[in-house]
């Protein structure tokens, strides 16, 4: 008997150890890697879900081998390259290759999901046998190995297909369509004998005889484009001319409106990008391109013509983005460009689109796909080029396990499929640009706007000014003034401001009492739409007070700003302004990005207000002002990135004024004027930025100088939390060398979340050999501590450390 390696799903204790299983005979020709399969585990009658990794013929094994119990899948859902990128998916992030495995799956295998059969060759005697008169069937467990080993076969041979559905949520859309057996000769014999008053018959005939190749049709194109009725659809089949047939409808992601576009005639600095790109494509040369062009420059071309150039190679490319909902106009001029040749993916899609769109891309039915993080992932085949647009976005690390970065991942499968890798960005972390500079990546400059503009005039607004400090409310004079010539002008204004909720936080001016979350160590933010307290890191919401719970004092009041309050401010300010706000409170519903974003593109409003969610990505002619309520919300973060956040954002949204023919004209309101970061935002001057962040980084002896791992303890006990916070140093302190930096224990910026105590240990090193395997083993011998109420994470070149 075959024996297959099996990666087992063990909740309690996880291991990246192999299990053996024999393959009982009647499975033989159907168990092959990439499978889910159910084993039997332990002593009890336990059975759980693995993935089959390898199947050999022989065994080691001295004792007795269970059998699988049964096939959970009849064809794979894992090809051979995300097999392989499991196993160092696991090494790198620390992680449990079940953990890996699943998440490379598409959320509908992760469901509750049937697998029914659906025939394609419905005169082959054997599927005729199978089907027994049914139109499909429905795969469980009761199925007998025989008739498994059947299907599998018919499926190898191109004469079924099997179709997952997902339970309740994702069921295929199904639609009445039209087909035919006859022929041209048969269906032209047909309508000579039809009344010549039988109109809708004979249109009916006369489209299918044109038409053959195109079958089935579905009953509403027949009547809205050639006016056939339903009634001569039925009686077309009564007489045995027509069949009407089932078909799978498959669905749009929403939000997508795309127009079709053209290549446009590419720049100088452009036209060398894409020689350079085209040339490491023809050749299949793995080489990563960092693309650093200020905003306005016209990257989107520049990949939209690359990637045109892989499709001319019969490959496929993969284009990634830090969050579609927020980023559509990226995504409406791919698809405009390519049509039905993209499929789009990303968690604001329903289990139902999702799942159409996995199927597009696994049937090859797709040449190009645009995604979030999780899309490195999908299962394109002879990929000849992946994007990263926007690669600075810390949204690209995946927070929980495993904790990959969509950047290694996709160099990783740049290796495997010979193509290269483009890293875009106006702004490029110090990690990237660092590599530029040592020639790991190869440098692109693109110093100009598209149009020749010039970048928008920046104007920085100290606000400890008495002049701006004692305006009532969050706007200075300078700020009012340009709202106001730019409503008169007809123009339209985004302001930016990163904290939402209407205030920070509320405290009684008689005994300094903050209102603060019960399960957190944070003050409770006011939602004046909800009426609430709110918590932003457990949820947890509770009525506003109207005296405080500590003294009983009615002077109790909300201090700081956030996006509702600086809402109404804008109303007031400016009345007969149409302002739209966004942020996770109102995009909370699906499409709701898509629609607001729409409303601003078609003038519906004068004013977008959000977080920033507005600051990329966004290109909207009529934009002329940017203005920034408080640029130091993100320098005041407790994080050696903070600088280079602040730098980043400001850049990026200072970007989205004057990219049309109209000048931009930014505003930055800030209590910190003269910081290096503020300074050199407001003259999109990356160059001096990156010296001036690199020599700090440098003293303190930060990435990219150092690599960096943060392992973090936490437990409902602040007592047991720093214990075995303690003993994971002396763990780690057996590794390291003299020449590592170990920090810590220590509390995190915000030490109590969900009644949880949180402490964290830094490493940074250069070379420590030993320091892998010993994180191997704390993974290995920490799950144990998971019973008793402690999360352990290790978490590899952390985005954020607080």
């Amino acid at each position: 008997m075959s024996v297959a390696e099996i990666i087992v799903d063990v909740p309690t204790m996880q291991t990246n150890r192999p299990f053996e299983y024999l393959i009982p005979e009647t499975l033989t020709d159907v168990v092959v890697p990439g499978m889910r399969v159910e084993v039997p585990f332990g002593r009890g009658r336990r059975k759980i879900q693995g993935f089959v990794m390898r199947v050999k013929e022989t065994s080691d094994f001295q004792g007795k081998l269970k059998p699988i119990a049964r096939v959970i899948d009849l064809k794979p859902v894992l090809s051979d390259e995300m097999l392989k990128l499991s196993y160092w998916l696991a090494d790198r992030t620390y992680s449990f290759q079940i953990s890996c495995l699943q998440t490379m799956l598409p959320s509908v295998m992760r469901a509750k999901y049937k697998q029914y059969v659906v025939a394609i060759d419905e005169v082959d005697p054997e599927v005729v046998r199978l089907f027994n008169g049914k139109p499909t069937f429905e795969i469980t467990g009761q199925l007998d190995d025989e008739t498994i080993k059947l299907i599998n076969r018919l499926r190898r041979n191109n004469k079924i297909d099997i179709q997952y559905v997902v339970e309740n949520q994702a069921l295929q859309v199904k639609r009445q369509a039209v087909t035919t057996d006859l022929n041209v000769i048969q269906l032209h014999e047909a309508k000579s004998k039809l009344r010549a008053n039988a109109k809708s018959q004979i249109k009916l005939l006369e489209y299918l005889a044109d038409h053959l190749d195109e079958l089935p049709i579905e009953f509403s194109d027949l009547q809205k484009e050639f006016g056939v009725s339903r009634a001569a659809i039925k009686t077309a089949e009564k007489n045995d001319l027509v069949r009407v047939v089932e078909v799978t409808k498959l669905r749009k992601p929403v939000g997508i409106t795309p127009e079709q576009t053209t290549k446009m005639k590419l720049t100088e600095e452009q036209q060398a990008a894409v020689d350079q790109i085209n040339s490491a494509i023809e050749t299949e040369n793995p080489q990563t391109f960092l693309v650093e062009g200020v905003t306005g420059s016209g990257k989107t071309e520049v990949y939209l013509q690359t990637i045109e150039k892989a499709l001319q190679q019969e490959k496929t490319a993969l284009m990634l983005v830090p969050e579609i909902s927020l980023t559509p106009q990226m995504v409406n001029r791919v698809v405009g460009r390519f049509g039905d040749q993209v499929a789009v993916l990303h968690s604001g899609l329903s289990n139902g689109e999702r799942y159409d769109e996995w199927t597009r891309i696994e049937n090859r039915d797709v040449k190009v796909v645009v995604g979030a993080r999780s899309a490195v992932f999908a299962p394109l085949e002879h990929i000849g080029l992946i994007i990263i647009d926007e690669e600075h976005e810390g949204s690209y690390k995946q927070d929980d396990n495993p904790r990959y970065h969509a950047r290694d991942v996709a160099l990783w499968r740049a290796q495997v499929n010979k193509c290269p890798v483009v890293l875009g960005s106006a702004t490029p972390s110090l990690e990237s640009r660092a590599r530029a500079e040592k020639g790991v990546y190869q440098l692109i400059r693109m110093k100009k706007r598209i149009n020749n503009k010039n970048l928008p005039q920046v104007k920085i607004v100290d606000m400890r000014d008495s002049e701006n400090s004692a305006v009532k409310g969050d706007f200075s004079p300078v700020l009012r003034e340009n709202l106001q010539e730019t409503l008169d002008q007809h123009n339209q204004a985004i302001i930016l401001l990163n904290r939402r909720g209407y205030s920070s936080f509320m405290m009684c001016r008689e005994c300094g009492f903050v209102l603060k979350c019960p399960n957190c160590d944070v003050s409770l933010t006011y939602h004046k739409d909800l009426g609430k307290m709110k918590c932003h890191y457990c949820g947890h919401d509770e009525p506003v007070p109207q005296f405080c719970p500590n003294c009983k004092s009615k002077k109790i009041g909300f201090y700081g700003t956030g996006t509702q309050n600086i809402e109404q401010q804008l109303n007031d300010l400016f009345p007969q302004a149409r302002v739209l706000r966004m942020d996770v409170d109102t995009t909370r519903r699906k499409g709701a990005h898509a629609k607001i974003l729409k409303q601003f593109g078609d003038h519906k409003a004068d004013i977008l207000l959000g977080t920033q969610m507005i600051a990329k990505g966004l290109d909207f002619p009529d934009v002329t002002l940017v203005g920034v309520i408080n640029a130091d919300t993100t320098l005041s973060l407790a994080d050696f990135r903070a600088s280079e956040r602040t730098f980043q954002l400001l850049t990026q949204v200072s970007g989205r004024a004057g990219r049309a023919e109209k000048t931009g004209h930014v505003v930055i309101q800030t209590f910190n004027p003269d910081h290096y970061a503020i300074k050199d935002a407001s003259t999109q001057d990356y160059e001096t930025f990156f010296k001036q962040e690199m020599y700090i980084r440098h003293q303190s002896n930060y990435t990219p100088y150092y690599f960096t791992a943060l392992i973090s303890v936490a437990n409902q006990d602040e007592g047991k939390t720093l214990k075995q916070s303690y003993w994971l140093k002396k763990q780690l302190q057996t590794a390291l060398s003299k020449d590592a930096i170990l920090l810590g224990p220590s509390p995190t910026m915000i030490s109590r979340k969900q009644n949880k105590y949180y402490y964290q240990i830094i490493v940074k090193y250069k070379h420590e050999p030993k320091l892998h395997q010993r994180l191997l083993e704390i993974l290995n011998e920490t799950q144990a501590d998971a019973k008793n109420g402690f999360t352990i994470a290790i978490d590899n070149e952390p985005q954020h450390i607080d």
